[in-house]
């Protein structure tokens, strides 16, 4: 069996049996028994169900970390084909399973050829989906009990040509995080708004005054961001002012300062608006991912492994940022890296967006993404 034949049927595998963040245990044992058949050194359980390899070759302290996501999301799927998912409820709509797959067709290459002289990590990672799984791992040790000196990254992405990979220096992907604004005040009878205090008449100049964040407090030309309003609930009935009023959002940036900003002038605005109409407020704010920040130099690694594998006409290295978010921002915090893009196709053969109870991964970019791990390693740790 080829190593392409290998990497579909793992593939398909994992598309069949998904589980969702923390709870792939079947996925991760299937990892570590590879890894382990190939004669890599495997730790087990990082970040609660994470997997670890480590494959040394020659004298080089020299190392390269090289991570995939495991995890599969709570879709119902709605494909027919063989390997759809046999777990209700639970699919693989974002790729992991392509993800997974080519980092062990890559594992299994370099530990058949050995053409590098250092160290490779290759890391499997549980609950992208949520952005906790990136930092469980981190926090049982992923970037203290091993030297990675750089770590990469790579996922699909529908509407580019398959096998085509894109990526750029700097701000990449969006932080994403999210808010709520409780407005509290007294409510009443709707017939007799001045013997209380109307919530709903305050929160509708809060969720005004919210636009204005962006466009008056960040810089337009290197503060981009996203702030949306996407819920705005009360406790009240047709002939009754609430008492309460709870606004939610979404908030996209593309730096820390940005994200710092925001977070700093939603709370002002809620703050005062409030004071100015008398009433009281509570404020949460919670940041899910970071802005996913990739290190100039090794952008420039990875957009020449990329020309290496598929030419230079299919590589963009310099791409418009993307305001969708990914964990993987965190372990950049901690190690110089690069995360890049490859196409999974366009049309029927790979254009159903990601998170879509009818997507698949296409097979035919598994060897593209084996190819440039590959080679990535064999670049930046060449004996």
């Amino acid at each position: 069996m080829t190593i392409k034949q290998q990497v579909t049927e793992w593939r398909r595998h994992i598309h069949k049996h998904p589980e969702f963040g923390f709870e792939e245990v079947m996925t991760a044992e299937m990892v570590a028994t590879k890894l382990e058949e190939f004669g890599i050194e495997v730790h087990r359980n990082i970040g609660q169900t994470g997997v670890v390899g480590i494959l040394k070759c020659g004298d080089s302290d020299r190392s390269i970390g090289l991570r995939a996501d495991m995890d599969a999301l709570h879709i119902h799927e709605k494909n027919t084909f063989c390997h759809a998912s046999v777990n209700e409820g639970v699919m693989h709509a974002c790729g992991h399973d392509g993800h997974t797959a080519m980092l062990l067709g890559a594992a299994h290459e370099l530990a058949r050829t050995r053409n590098f002289d250092g160290t490779v990590y290759f890391i499997f990672q549980p609950g992208e989906e949520h952005g906790v799984g990136a930092k469980a791992m981190i926090a049982d040790g992923l970037f203290t009990r091993w030297k990675i000196d750089a770590v990469y990254a790579m996922h699909n992405l529908p509407g580019i040509e398959a096998g085509h990979f894109v990526t750029r220096p700097h701000s990449l992907m969006a932080s994403e995080s999210s808010f709520e604004i409780e407005v509290i005040a007294t409510g009443g009878h709707a017939a007799m708004p001045h013997m209380g205090t109307d919530p709903i008449v305050v929160g509708s100049q809060i969720v005004l005054a919210i636009q204005t964040i962006v466009s008056r407090h960040l810089s337009a030309i290197d503060e981009t961001a996203v702030i949306s309003v996407t819920e705005f609930a009360t406790n009240g009935t047709v002939n009754v002012i609430p008492s309460r009023v709870t606004i939610k959002g979404d908030t996209r940036s593309f730096t820390d300062q940005a994200l710092f900003k925001i977070e700093k002038a939603l709370e002002r605005v809620a703050a005062g608006t409030c004071m100015a109409a008398g009433v009281d407020y509570s404020f949460k704010f919670n940041n899910s991912f970071l802005s996913t920040i990739n290190t100039p130099a090794e952008t420039e690694h990875a957009v020449r492994a990329a020309i290496a594998v598929a030419g230079e006409d299919k590589v963009n290295g310099s791409c418009q940022p993307f305001t969708i978010s990914e964990d993987f921002s965190f372990m950049l915090r901690e190690a110089k890296g690069c995360y890049i893009l490859v196409g999974n196709g366009v049309g029927e053969c790979g254009g159903t967006a990601l998170h879509n109870p009818l997507y698949d991964f296409n097979d035919e970019i598994l060897m593209s993404g084996v190819n440039f791990w590959q080679t990535l390693v064999e670049q930046q740790l060449n004996a």
